[in-house]
């Protein structure tokens, strides 16, 4: 079957002109139902990657995120690229050095670079915190994005920067810009699949919208797996368990012949 999902030049194509929904997926399960649910780009971790999680999500664009600090070298990077590509990814997240981002985009990988707040490196801007509040700040975030931009990165996600430095950002950029609580002036919204489920049992970002909470139907079915197997644990003390029913039954002439048949090898 043709899969009608977005390319990275249709995504190019109507930037500025409509807002994408990203979600970054920790199962198979969560990737069909972010696909059931028509979200237009899934997000998934390299060690996770696999070719099911491409026929699970067949019309989404699938970006697979690089480990940084696992991913190490520039050669690393291009044989993870690879790796991912090969599996169904249409692009890679990569928060590499400028000059491995632009090694993969001159061997034809798509990039989604990082700016503002990146967790990996969050020593260099203060912790986990808001980037972009200061007009330093600001147009450190502008030129990390140019940078990117002329490295051949196609994309980029752009992490806890205020909304209106954001929106002024994506306009002076042709980089897709991927919105993590930077407002609606960029071209798509990224979250977490464990913050909109709610089963991020840690903190939940300001930025984040939880809209189920799967962690307490969780605590609820795992009482019931401990009540169930207790209950059968019981039946198997008592003798209840295996019952007359649950057993196959044997016609009584042939159990007799059987018994027989015992009775002459025992004399």
């Amino acid at each position: 079957m043709v899969s009608t999902r977005p390319t990275v030049a249709d995504l190019l194509t109507e930037k500025g002109t409509r807002q994408r929904t990203n979600v970054y997926v920790d199962t198979l399960a969560e990737a069909r139902a972010a696909a059931d649910a028509g979200i237009d780009i899934i997000t998934v971790q390299d060690s996770r990657m696999s070719a099911e999680y491409r026929e699970a999500a067949p019309s989404a664009f699938m970006v697979a995120g690089l480990d940084y600090g696992v991913v190490v070298t520039t050669d690393d990077y291009l044989r993870a690229a690879f790796d991912m590509m090969q599996l169904g990814a249409d692009a890679v997240w990569s928060a590499a050095s400028l000059e491995t981002i632009a090694r993969m985009r001159a061997e034809g990988v798509p990039v989604v670079g990082h700016v503002g707040l990146i967790p990996a490196r969050r020593t260099w801007t203060g912790g986990f915190r808001a980037v972009g509040k200061t007009a330093t700040s600001a147009a450190e975030v502008l030129a990390q994005t140019k940078a990117l931009e002329e490295a051949g990165a196609f994309a980029a996600e752009i992490e806890v920067v205020p909304a209106a430095v954001a929106t002024e950002v994506s306009s002076r950029t042709s980089l897709y810009m991927i919105s993590m609580g930077s407002g609606g002036g960029c071209d798509a919204q990224y979250l977490f699949s464990t913050d909109i489920l709610g089963t991020n049992r840690g903190h939940v970002p300001r930025h984040a919208k939880q809209y189920r909470d799967l962690a307490a139907e969780e605590d609820r079915l795992q009482s019931e797996r401990v009540a169930a197997f207790a209950e059968y644990a019981a039946d198997v003390a008592s003798g209840a368990f295996p019952d007359e029913s649950r057993l196959v039954p044997i016609d009584d002439g042939e159990l007799a012949a059987f018994r027989t048949t015992l009775d002459s090898m025992d004399s």
